[in-house]
């Protein structure tokens, strides 16, 4: 995932290559997730399940094998996504870029990890908007 330029400042000067270590290196271009692979167009159906075309089967969003009903009509809900790897930080703190906190993901997994760090950002950027307004508009009715 790009980095905000505002952002910038917090990762290291050769996060570039770090991250390549971490996506190619050790993960050898999977999802450390999901197991989805880097740069391919992949089958999935919105909720974690995907077609891995090289084995020829389903995998759920855990990268578990799993079996789909041939009678369930599942080719109207197949969508197509291309997959990009990004190294996401496990504790959320980008100045500890240790290889054990560091961890290759697609974009699903990535946003499913971040998504209470962003729930609390959000949260925190309405009680800023809140407390602005309160101070130069008055208390909320």
């Amino acid at each position: 995932m790009p980095i905000r330029p505002e952002h910038r400042f917090f990762y290291p000067i050769d996060w570039a290559q770090l991250s390549a270590v971490i996506r190619f290196g050790r993960a050898k271009g999977c999802c450390e997730g999901c197991g989805r692979p880097h740069g391919r167009m992949v089958d999935h159906l919105g909720d974690g399940r995907w077609w891995d075309a090289e084995a020829g089967r389903w995998r759920d969003g855990s990268d578990r094998r799993i079996r789909i009903a041939a009678e369930a009509d599942i080719l109207g809900h197949v969508r197509q996504t291309r997959v990009v790897l990004a190294a996401a930080h496990r504790d959320h703190d980008t100045w500890n870029n240790a290889d054990a906190n560091l961890a290759a993901s697609c974009q699903r997994c990535h946003m499913i990890h971040d998504r209470p760090e962003h729930k609390r950002r959000r949260w925190r950027t309405l009680f800023r908007r809140k407390a602005l307004g309160d101070l130069f508009s008055g208390p909320y009715s």
